[in-house]
């Protein structure tokens, strides 16, 4: 009997210390994954912040972006797969390119099932948020709430689609004030009042600002009134930028080609879109078919002609900034709200333009090019537990990388169906792997749309060099009698075809892409190469033109001229 109550005893010792040790351990509890907000503003480009070092940076135009830019990493070399709204936007829900994700111009539609970001992050545990800007045509219907406006929206009073009783697309609300303030308003009445707060969240938080007609709200009005805007060489002369495809023999289809700051562009130049009460005027666009064959001429800049450029380029560039400026004191609220509630250090900060912007840059107004200026967007990552400040990097990405990423960001695996690749590592350690992609592609699959009349395009983009092949043909035969497109599409003149020419630029030498060296025998090597580089992007991307017979023989035709 004693001996059992010994046994009893160091028993009862054993589990009183297996106790005590227990109690006094700490229990590890499962990581807390980080808040993300995606914030992009549509049609901001890098010459209009400070950081990018542009002929605007000296403006200030964006204190409160450059100011989470630097607590943050900075790309570089940030590239739209196609630089126009809808395409683009696939591309970032989708992680996918055109002919992957289905969506290849403005009429485009991205369905529902392919809306794989925020699928994605739903199981990772997100709880998930749209608001603002949309233009993807089917219903959002992936994210857990929704709040967008009806295609491009207004600036003033704008209405927002939300989930309701009705079908989509005709449950809406109406809202008074501007575009820019009333997402924010909508972004953090959701942030305060409408999320789950024991979840992370994933907020898209996008503006219509600083889309054309660049109207701004009205308390800056004196916002850079008395400032002059300083203003790009290539605006008065273009010199050897473009080739035949964009300028026609003897410049006679600059006159068509390339909506513009000046009157070159007979068709539509930025009067028509910024002199808003001028009612002889605004939006009171050419055709191009009514362009007689006498007027494709070569542009004239008299010294007339040069006064009248510079004011329109006063005008639109401090009605744009004006809409930066509302932008930029917008995303303040946010932060200010993410401060006070302790959440800030708890959410990855993303900042983008869903491409860039042409502000007078070779005569040319709005995107659509393959220039830098519309092609390269704005790119930067706030994260101060895992982002180094500071940091700047010119690793090349381009927008089908963004899903990729924000989902392992979030602690999941970037799925097989993407084509994008995550650049997780180089936002964290601020290096570019030495097996990093080292070119994009790029293609503007619209031809001579919306009375910009920009010819379609592809081409490749290293660090270093630039390739661009101008097909000229819309991505339907217009030639055959029995194709089906939408022949009532605004503005557009799709059957026409211009000249097929390459263009080639090296950009250590020529980073504004003044000088068309395709011609160059000093560059023939380097041409063949990146033509090796172009085939096999193609290919890999699923971007060939195996489904497009016409636009193939374009390329057959003149592959090696």
């Amino acid at each position: 009997m004693l001996a059992l109550c010994k046994k009893l005893l160091v028993l009862a010792i054993y589990v009183f210390v297996f106790f005590l040790f227990s109690c006094n351990e700490k229990k590890e509890e499962p990581a807390k994954k980080p808040n993300i907000i995606y914030i992009m503003a549509d049609d901001h480009t890098t010459q209009g912040f400070g950081i990018y070092g542009s002929r605007l940076a000296n403006l200030n135009p964006t204190p409160t972006l450059d100011k989470i830019a630097n607590e943050g990493i900075i790309f570089e070399n940030c590239f739209v797969n196609n630089a126009i709204c809808v395409p683009s936007r696939a591309a970032i829900l989708s992680g996918q390119r055109a002919q992957t994700n289905g969506v290849l111009d403005l009429e485009g539609i991205l369905p529902i099932a392919k809306q794989y970001l925020p699928q994605e992050m739903k199981k990772l545990g997100y709880q998930t948020a749209i608001v603002g800007k949309w233009h993807l045509h089917e219903e959002p219907a992936s994210f857990d709430y929704y709040q967008v406006l009806p295609v491009q929206g207004k600036y003033f009073n704008p209405e927002f689609r939300i989930q309701g009783d009705k079908p989509w697309p005709n449950n809406v609300v109406k809202t008074e004030g501007h575009s820019s303030d009333m997402v924010t308003d909508i972004s953090l009445d959701w942030l305060k009042n409408k999320r789950d707060p024991n979840k992370p969240f994933f907020l898209m938080h996008h503006f219509k600002a600083p889309h054309d007609d660049f109207e701004y709200a009205p308390r800056y009005e004196d916002y850079l009134a008395d400032t002059f805007i300083p203003e790009p060489e290539s605006l008065y002369d273009n010199k050897n930028n473009g080739s035949i495809a964009t300028r026609g023999k003897n410049d006679s289809l600059t006159r068509i080609i390339g909506s513009s700051v000046s009157h070159r562009n007979l068709i539509r130049n930025q009067a028509h879109n910024i002199y808003w009460n001028d009612t002889t005027l605004h939006r009171k666009y050419g055709n191009a078919r009514d362009i007689k064959p006498e007027q494709h001429v070569k542009f004239e800049l008299t010294p007339d002609e040069k006064t009248y450029t510079s004011k329109v380029y006063q005008d639109y560039l401090k009605k744009y900034l004006r809409c930066v400026k509302g932008v930029d004191d917008n995303v303040k609220r946010l932060i200010d709200y993410l401060e006070k509630e302790n959440l800030l250090e708890e959410t990855i900060i993303v900042y983008t333009g869903d491409q860039g912007f042409m502000l007078g840059e070779h005569d040319y107004i709005d995107k659509r090019w393959m220039y830098d200026e519309a092609m390269r967007m704005p790119f930067f990552v706030r994260y101060p537990k895992t982002i180094a400040s500071g940091t700047r990097t010119d690793a090349i990405i381009n927008n089908t990388d963004f899903a990729p990423t924000m989902i392992e960001l979030a602690g999941g695996k970037t799925p097989d169906y993407m084509q994008g690749k995550s650049f997780k590592s180089i936002l964290e350690t601020g290096k570019e792997p030495a097996n990093w992609q080292k070119s994009t592609y790029y293609r503007y699959w619209m031809h001579l749309a919306h009375r910009h009349q920009n010819p379609a395009h592809f081409g490749v983009r290293t660090k270093d060099y630039k390739l661009i092949f101008f097909y000229g043909k819309y991505w339907v035969d217009t030639d055959n009698p029995d194709a089906e497109y939408n022949k009532k599409s605004w503005g557009n003149d799709y059957a026409n075809h211009t000249p097929a020419a390459w263009e080639f630029y090296d950009l250590k030498k020529d980073p504004k892409e003044m000088n068309n060296a395709y011609n160059n025998p000093a560059n023939k090597e380097i041409i063949a190469e990146l033509k090796k580089e172009l085939l096999k992007l193609r290919k890999d991307l699923n971007e060939t033109d195996v489904n497009y017979p016409h636009i193939q023989k374009v390329i057959d035709a003149h592959w090696n001229d």
